[in-house]
């Protein structure tokens, strides 16, 4: 399971959020660019760009952000997401050079949309599943949706796309633990690659998911900011 660091943009800084809530923000850095270079200089293996004005918006707008982390990197492949919600918005977001776009609130409401958009890029979409509770979480987590987290989990795998990003949106920025029973549940259900996120403060938090079957990375933001958790650590920890 490989560990990778989420850049939150917002603003043209790198913030993170309290369970997606946009008047509970820190900023961690007025260089996002500097800060996706920090991470891959401690062991990143990838890394995990959102764009919060897109998301909240629902279109991106900060793609050229986005262009430069992924030349900054290179060759440190970049997943994004945040306002992915028609297919052109999905390739400039590639177009941009990412190596993977992530699309969650259209995915989640629109399963005719989601088979196109994995149509469209083979092994290039990676579906985010957020949870609040069974039910998924769109519209940057300020609504739920009918659709449980295993519906859109079957309808991710159905259409062939990369990966699913599952997050727990009531454990995101709490440092409280990764959801790791509701994360093997869909790993279990589905023929997909897990990504996990939300939660993630220890090292610890870090072994007891790579123990999962099917989950292959885990996304982690506000602990890595913080310093609770160290970065070129958790990548040796990993490799052992």
């Amino acid at each position: 399971m490989i560990i990778i660091p989420a850049i939150d943009l917002r603003g043209a800084r790198c913030v993170r959020l309290h369970q997606g809530r946009a008047d509970q923000e820190t900023v961690f850095s007025e260089d996002p660019v500097a800060m996706a270079v920090h991470w891959k200089d401690l062991g990143a293996e990838r890394l995990h760009v959102v764009d919060l004005d897109g998301a909240f918006a629902g279109e991106p707008r900060q793609t050229t952000l986005v262009a430069e982390i992924v030349e900054a990197v290179a060759p440190v492949p970049v997943q994004t997401g945040g306002g992915l919600r028609d297919l052109e918005a999905v390739g400039r977001a590639l177009a941009a050079g990412a190596r993977w776009a992530v699309v969650g609130t259209r995915a989640a409401l629109d399963p005719e949309f989601l088979h196109e958009v994995c149509r469209a890029w083979p092994a290039r979409v990676i579906v985010a599943v957020d949870g609040r509770g069974p039910r998924v979480a769109v519209r940057g987590w300020t609504e739920v949706a009918s659709a449980t987290v295993l519906d859109v989990g079957r309808r991710a795998r159905d259409a062939a796309a990369a990966a699913l990003l599952y997050t727990d949106v009531t454990r995101d920025g709490t440092g409280r633990g990764p959801n790791v029973d509701e994360t093997a549940a869909l790993a279990r259900a589905v023929d997909l690659p897990v990504l996990a996120s939300g939660g993630v403060a220890r090292l610890d938090d870090l072994r007891r998911l790579a123990e999962v079957p099917g989950v292959e990375g885990c996304v982690v933001g506000r602990a890595l900011y913080t310093g609770v958790l160290d970065l070129a650590e958790a990548v040796q920890e990993l490799a052992k």
